[in-house]
C-alpha cells in the first residue's frame, strides 16, 4: 500500500468532499459551508453546517466529522469525530463512511474491528464512482491485508446486508 503524506491524504479527503454538488434542500447552505471549509474559514463553515447536521444532512455530518478529526476550527476529538462520521455513514453518505471506516481500522474514537472497517469502506467504494471509488477500494483492500479470510467475507456480509437508515420525526410533547 502506498502511504501518503498526513498533507496529501488530508488535501485528497477534503477534495473527495467537494465532488458532487449536491442537490437536496437547503444546498446553498451547504454549498457555503463546504466553501468557507476550503477557504480556511472553520469557524464560519460551522455556523452554517451546525444546523444542517441538526437536521441529519449526512455530508455535513460528515464535513464536521472531518473537522473534528484533524482539529480544524474545534479542538481534535477523535470521539466526536467518530459520533458525527458514524451518524452520516448510517444515512448512507460514502464520505462518512469511509472515513468511519478508517477510523476502525486505526482504532481512532473507536475500538479497532478491522472487520467493520472493511464494512464501511466497501460501502464507501460501492457508493461513489471514478477516482473516489478507487481511492475508497484501495483503503478497502489494505485493511483486507491484516484480515483472515473469514473476517473478509464477514465483512462482506456485514456490507451487503446494510440499509441506511431512516430517520422517523419526532412529535413535539405540546
Amino acid at each position: 500500500m502506498v502511504r501518503l503524506p498526513r498533507r496529501a491524504f488530508i488535501a485528497l479527503l477534503a477534495a473527495a468532499i467537494s465532488i458532487a454538488a449536491p442537490t437536496v434542500a437547503r444546498a446553498d447552505t451547504l454549498s457555503r459551508g463546504i466553501a468557507a471549509f476550503h477557504l480556511g474559514q472553520y469557524g464560519r463553515a460551522l455556523r452554517d453546517l451546525w444546523p444542517l447536521a441538526d437536521r441529519h444532512n449526512a455530508r455535513a455530518l460528515g464535513l464536521i466529522g472531518f473537522m473534528y478529526e484533524n482539529g480544524f476550527g474545534v479542538p481534535q476529538a477523535y470521539d466526536a469525530a467518530a459520533d458525527f462520521y458514524t451518524r452520516g455513514a448510517a444515512l448512507g453518505d460514502p464520505f462518512s463512511q469511509a472515513m468511519l471506516g478508517l477510523m476502525y481500522d486505526k482504532g481512532h474514537g473507536v475500538r479497532q474491528d478491522f472487520v467493520l472497517a472493511y464494512k464501511w469502506l466497501n460501502l464507501a467504494a460501492a457508493h461513489t464512482s471514478g477516482r473516489q471509488r478507487d481511492t475508497y477500494a484501495r483503503f478497502r483492500n489494505a485493511v483486507a491485508t491484516k484480515m483472515s479470510t473469514n473476517e473478509i467475507v464477514i465483512g462482506q456480509r456485514l456490507a451487503l446486508t446494510w440499509t441506511p437508515a431512516v430517520l422517523v420525526p419526532v412529535a413535539p410533547l405540546h
